[in-house]
């Protein structure tokens, strides 16, 4: 009987014993959980260390002024390259004309609507207008060819608020073809209006 009262007892501590590690260790937050619980906005030194660079150290004054420099120094070469491209764009992108003549077709007003705004945007810039032509027909028409086309676009332009002054036309008939072939594809290439930057 003793020794029945004995196990009983020591059941009794043990279970005593393992009821309050479970509640003391309940009370304690896992790391994780109260980092989560830190107020926004509020970071530890050691946070601010090692966000700033070396673990312990914060950014100083005059790091954080270049770094604002050097941000800076970004912006405007993203600015310089975009600027770029746009300029790529505006001198790549040729306008076309149907065979012996220099109307402007729906395609190409589109496109000079294009260039319009480009050349608002940009009001310090003057262009060169090229008219360009297939190898059929004489030298003589085709440089009088392609000086109707660049006129056709340079009054397109004119009418639509860009200034003459900034607008300077020139042909060059069939010499310079974009294409070398000698069919349809090629010559519907060749036959266009091309610009220049000066």
């Amino acid at each position: 009987m003793k020794t029945l009262n004995m196990f009983v007892k020591v059941g009794f501590i043990i279970l005593m014993v393992g009821l309050l590690m479970t509640v003391s260790c309940s009370k304690k937050k896992p790391k994780h959980v109260a980092a989560i619980e830190q107020p926004m906005g509020t970071q530890t030194s050691q946070q601010m260390g090692t966000e700033g660079g070396e673990a312990g150290s914060t950014i100083s004054e005059e790091e954080l002024v270049a770094q604002q420099r050097r941000e800076e120094e970004e912006r405007k070469m993203e600015a310089i390259r975009v600027k770029k491209a746009a300029q790529m764009k505006f001198v790549n992108t040729d306008v076309y004309f149907n065979f012996d003549d220099a109307t402007l077709t729906g395609d190409t007003r589109k496109v000079l609507k294009q260039k319009v705004d480009w050349l608002r945007a940009n009001p310090d810039v003057s262009v060169v207008i090229e008219g360009h032509c297939d190898e059929r027909g004489t030298e003589e028409y085709n440089i009088a060819l392609g000086q109707r086309r660049a006129q056709s676009i340079k009054m397109f332009l004119m009418n639509a608020g860009i200034n003459g002054s900034r607008l300077q036309t020139i042909s060059y008939g069939e010499e310079r073809p974009l294409a070398l072939g000698h069919n349809e594809a090629a010559w519907a290439k060749n036959r266009r209006g091309h610009f220049g930057i000066e």
